[in-house]
């Protein structure tokens, strides 16, 4: 029979006495059984407070190991090294430049004879260089936008279309060219040229500075309005890229007015009246974004126009029938590009409709 240590069939054959080889692998070590979760209550605690055989010890306070603690601490220094650096980096934004002001010359443009007239408008221009140009806005056609290195396609057409509107409401709104409204004009300056802008129509000085018909074309309401409302227009718009944040464009348009005499009746004479304008736009990403512009120069021609009449306020036309002394070099064409005049041209007969 075997021991009381040995299975009942006595101790296999192979293994050591009291199976001690076989079940090693099974023996915890003290560590182990200080991690236990649960714990068996000794035979006086469970006689004593009839508690459960076996209690749950709080789990053991672990804390960081290095290698964790200092990772931490890596992740905390980049996080507010990074805070920092955002706040008071090195590479601080470039300061606007403030625009130039508008450099503008008004050239008038005096006829070499009587102006000629028609009651039918439809004939003064059928029978004028304007005969083909559009009505309008339509006249003032947009190119075909290209990215450039440092701006998009939609900034380039923001700056186009910012151009175009410039032009609408300075030489097509009909409240603008009877010398009443400025301010559809005014809201699309960059608000750095405001200053000027006001200055020149509170006191129009002939500086090259502050002259209102640099900024807009607008009649004399006293002396002509307008005999048909569908204004001819032809010309071309350019944008181009002349350092990383600037845009320029470059509007260069032919406008052509029927005028009457201010009061005078339907059937009255009309003639023609033409205004070249040569304007150079720029923009910063400000400008762009507010839909703004600089306008930094502004070249005209009109006429037919008095060389002795200031045409700084207003343009004050001559109408069908009356004369001018000619002044200037002989004939200034508005119509054709380039042939920049000093102080006062003659308009081309080939200017004039043909009646």
């Amino acid at each position: 029979m075997g021991g009381l240590g040995d299975p009942p069939e006595g101790t296999p054959d192979g293994a050591s006495g009291g199976g001690e080889e076989e079940y090693r692998s099974v023996v915890f070590d003290e560590s182990f059984v200080r991690a236990a979760r649960l714990q068996e209550f000794s035979a006086q605690e469970r006689i004593a407070d009839h508690a459960p055989a076996v209690r749950r010890r709080p789990p053991m306070r672990r804390g960081l190991s290095r290698q964790a603690l200092i990772l931490v601490l890596l992740i905390a220094v980049a996080f507010g090294t990074a805070i920092y650096m955002g706040v008071r980096h090195p590479y601080q934004t470039p300061a606007a430049q403030p625009p130039e002001p508008l450099r503008m010359t008004v050239i008038p443009l005096a006829p070499q004879g009587a102006v000629p007239g028609a009651a039918d408008t439809g004939l003064l221009y059928a029978r004028s260089p304007a005969d083909q140009f559009r009505i309008g806005a339509d006249g003032i056609t947009m190119p075909a936008s290209r990215r450039t290195a440092h701006f998009s396609d939609s900034q380039v057409v923001t700056a186009l279309t910012t151009a175009k509107d410039y032009l609408v409401e300075s030489a097509l709104d009909p409240d603008v060219l009877t010398g009443g409204a400025t301010r559809p004009v005014r809201i699309l300056l960059d608000p750095q040229q405001l200053d000027q802008f006001d200055q020149s129509f509170d006191r129009p000085t002939a500086d090259g500075r502050h002259a209102p018909t640099g900024w807009l074309v607008r009649f004399d309401p006293s002396q002509a309005q307008l005999a048909d409302p569908k204004i001819r227009v032809q010309g071309t718009l350019q944008a181009a890229e002349t350092d990383s944040d600037t845009l320029e464009v470059t509007a260069d348009h032919t406008f052509v007015y029927a005028l009457r005499p201010t009061g005078s009746e339907d059937d009255a004479k009309a003639s023609l009246f033409t205004v070249r304008r040569e304007l150079h736009f720029r923009f910063d990403r400000d400008d762009l974004r507010m839909h703004q512009a600089e306008l930094v120069v502004s070249y005209v021609q009109a006429g037919p126009l008095a060389c002795a009449e200031d045409a700084t306020s207003h343009l004050r036309p001559l109408l069908a029938g009356e004369t001018a002394k000619a002044g200037g070099p002989a004939g200034t064409d508005p119509y054709a590009t380039g042939g920049a005049t000093a102080l006062c041209g003659s308009l081309s007969a080939s200017a004039q409709p043909r009646v």
